[in-house]
């Protein structure tokens, strides 16, 4: 019964997404043919920054930036809102049920759990080939969880949720225009995280009588590390299509205050854009990601409480299918504002286990471009 059950639920879930899918591919073919001739002229009479700016924003590919044609003294002023829902657990790519894992020994079971992201961001092109950024996060992380119903204290199969919310890592880039021609454009982008998110935080559990107790990795709020960010892109450009490739990574070095290090990470992603207007742009890409186990362990965790405070069951691989929107102002009341819709979901995941999986994601981003703070121009 409890693998007939289990199975059905992954059965609803798999159609969902292809539903999902489904439909996204439909509104990206459907927003695709809107373009018409009008608007192809105008935008053979835009020069390759401005066409950059209407198909592909560095917004509007997450975590990639580029600089623009001249934008020396230039400034960008932008904030996003990231929305990410993970429910049920994977081992490997199966399923594994809240029972699989009371199986394993496990005191408690993770259910689902929730992350939002606001993100500041602020850069300034000193020169024209070099853009510096400075970016903070403010995460909120809410998981529910249930313990497990066979073992002996009184909170027995009861249900819980542990929140944590506050600042993250703080991040300082350089981006360097490595070399560009008419179409094609090669940048390079260095960055160094520094460890102000807290790995400190604590939420009160039914076992602790009211006390609060050090919640798992995944509810920390940081690193605890200096981390280092190198990435590449490239962008090739058409009339009214532009395409590129990105890949970047997380590389993190010693140990935290907690004796542990997060396991490195990296990332590649596949895109393709193409305008509808002027104004209007649309998006679509294949984003790949991959991460390891950490290194060490906190001392104050139970790996065997529950499987998020077990540093060996942290590593893994996902495959995200990402459709986007962005609206751009190249003239009048709202000139150099940007506005940027995606949502996606993912096609294919492998986690060492049991690991919450995550199931669909969403981003809302904002940002400025201007020339001048408070009638000032900065440059070199």
């Amino acid at each position: 019964m409890k693998t007939f059950c289990s199975a059905t639920a992954a059965s609803r879930g798999s159609r969902a997404r292809l539903v999902l899918l489904t439909i996204a591919l439909a509104l990206f073919g459907a927003t695709a043919s809107m373009a018409q001739p009008t608007a192809e002229r105008d935008l053979a009479e835009l020069t390759l920054e401005e066409l950059l700016e209407v198909e592909i924003g560095h917004f509007a590919i997450t975590g990639i930036h580029h600089t623009h044609d001249h934008p020396k003294g230039e400034w960008m002023l932008g904030y996003s809102y990231m929305f990410m829902n993970m429910d049920g657990n994977l081992d490997g790519t199966g399923s594994k049920s809240k029972q699989d894992i009371y199986d394993d020994d496990f005191m408690v079971a993770p259910l689902n759990m929730t992350m939002q992201m606001h993100m500041f961001h602020l850069m300034f092109a000193p020169t024209d080939r070099l853009t510096l950024m400075l970016m903070m996060p403010y995460v909120v992380k809410s998981m529910e969880h249930r313990v497990n119903p066979a073992i002996l204290m009184p909170f027995a199969g009861q249900k819980f949720t542990t929140r944590s919310e506050g600042p993250g890592d703080f991040q300082l880039s350089a981006i360097i225009d490595l070399w560009e021609n008419e179409t094609h454009r090669l940048i390079m982008e260095g960055g160094w995280s520094f460890p102000t998110g807290s790995i400190d935080e604590k939420d009160n559990l039914p076992n602790t009588m009211g006390a609060d107790v050090r919640l798992p990795y995944p509810m920390q709020l940081g690193s605890g590390t200096f981390d280092v960010h190198p990435g590449l892109t490239y962008i090739g450009q058409t009339r009214n299509w532009s395409w590129g490739l990105h890949s970047d990574g997380t590389l993190r070095f010693g140990k935290n205050d907690h004796h542990y290090r997060l396991g490195n990470e990296w990332m590649a992603s596949v895109w393709g854009a193409r305008a509808l207007t002027r104004f209007i742009s649309t998006t679509v890409r294949l984003d790949g990601r991959g991460w390891k186990n950490i290194h060490g362990a906190d001392p104050s965790l139970n790996p065997m409480m529950v499987p998020t405070a077990d540093p060996d069951l942290r590593a893994g691989e996902r495959l995200d299918i990402v459709f986007g929107l962005n609206l751009y102002a190249p003239e009048g009341r709202w000139s150099g504002h940007r506005l940027t819709l995606e949502g996606g979901l993912p096609v294919y995941q492998r986690l060492d286990g049991p690991q919450l999986e995550t199931t669909w994601q969403m981003r809302v981003a904002w940002e400025l471009t201007f020339d001048s703070i408070f009638g000032w121009r900065w440059s070199l």
